[in-house]
């Protein structure tokens, strides 16, 4: 007993560490909805002070070229400071001096940001469009908060930072349009492209990588060990299926989009488990012609067509440079169809 429980003690350390090292890679969330008040007080600290020092980054990588959008992102930065001074304030008035630290990895239905100091490339537009994002957010986040706390004051303090949250985006919006010609005529288009790429573009794509890239082991698998065209139609069929209800319901419970404005769950789930389904069976269908070698010449190309269409919809929309996108795409999809064909032959 004493060396099993010795074992779970130094798993249980190995995972805490892991969970110090990777903070957004795993763990338990808890619903929003499920939030005390204390909690959600402790969460709008840590957004304030995460928001703050994103924005000095974004000061500290565009004052030499940008200076005035520096300036302004760094105006920004110390609001956020400024809230988050009355938000503990007012926490130690209302619960004591100890602050729970709650992040918004903790919490299901925030958006998982790509760390800025990763960010090496990333143009004066795509931090514009960062900024409006988070803005947005947060305030839909304050919003929420405000209807579920019975505290007058802590109601009130929310209201007012939601407020600010939303004068913060219309800043980040009208510097957009101060720099860029003619988009201020586009700004409803702007934000509806957003929106689109949100609710939309990213489930598809998250469901066409998975149905075109996930299936290709047991499609091309069997294909080598039986063939013949229809037990590798009828295996492909059954894992582009299987991974589209799948994905779907991965989706449409990974975010309820109340915070992220990422649409209706169900639509996105609808979306993803679609085009996981697609995904996988473009390269299923040759598998209907009776000749093997046709059949797997033909789903060979349509593979490749399926990879190039990913790498596209990346660089269009996901503001990744193409050439990086197809050699992740296409390295990833190499790899998964050898490891089929291997397995198949064995």
């Amino acid at each position: 007993m004493a060396s099993g429980s010795s074992g779970r003690g130094c798993l249980q350390a190995r995972v805490e560490q892991a969970r110090g090292m990777f903070p957004i890679s795993f763990g338990p969330t808890k619903r929003f909805r499920n939030l005390s008040e204390r909690e959600i007080l402790a969460l709008a600290i840590s957004l304030e002070e995460e928001d703050a020092r994103i924005y000095r980054d974004f000061a500290q990588a565009l004052k030499e070229t940008f200076p005035h959008s520096a300036q302004v992102f760094e105006e920004m930065a110390a609001e956020e400071d400024e809230h988050r001074r009355r938000l503990v304030r007012l926490y130690r008035e209302r619960f004591g001096d100890h602050i729970p630290l709650i992040r918004r990895e903790h919490v299901r239905g925030f958006v998982r940001r790509r760390p800025v100091w990763l960010m090496q490339h990333a143009d004066l537009n795509t931090i514009r469009r960062l900024a409006e994002d988070m803005e947005e957010e947060t305030r839909n986040f304050y919003l929420k908060a405000a209807e579920r706390v019975s505290d007058l004051r802590i109601r009130e303090l929310l209201v007012e930072l939601a407020t600010t949250e939303r004068d913060h985006a219309d800043l980040a919006r009208r510097l957009r349009e101060q720099y860029a010609a003619g988009e201020a005529a586009h700004a409803e288009e702007e934000a509806a492209r957003r929106r689109f790429v949100l609710q939309i573009v990213q489930p598809g794509l998250a469901g066409l990588m998975d149905g075109s890239v996930s299936t290709l082991a047991p499609l091309f698998a069997a294909a080598f060990a039986t063939g013949n065209s229809w037990d590798a139609f009828l295996v492909g069929t059954a894992a582009s299926v299987g991974a589209g209800i799948s994905m779907g319901f991965a989706e449409a419970l990974s975010d309820d989009g109340a915070l992220t404005g990422r649409g209706h769950p169900a639509i996105r789930g609808t979306v993803c488990g679609i085009m996981t389904t697609v995904g996988g069976i473009g390269h299923t269908l040759p598998y209907l012609i009776p000749d093997f070698v046709v059949a797997t010449t033909i789903a060979v190309i349509v593979v490749l067509f399926e990879l190039w269409a990913i790498a596209w919809i990346r660089a269009r929309y996901m503001d990744t440079p193409f050439l990086q996108a197809v050699y992740q795409v296409v390295a990833g999809g190499f790899l998964v169809f050898l490891a089929g064909v291997l397995i198949g032959q064995a």
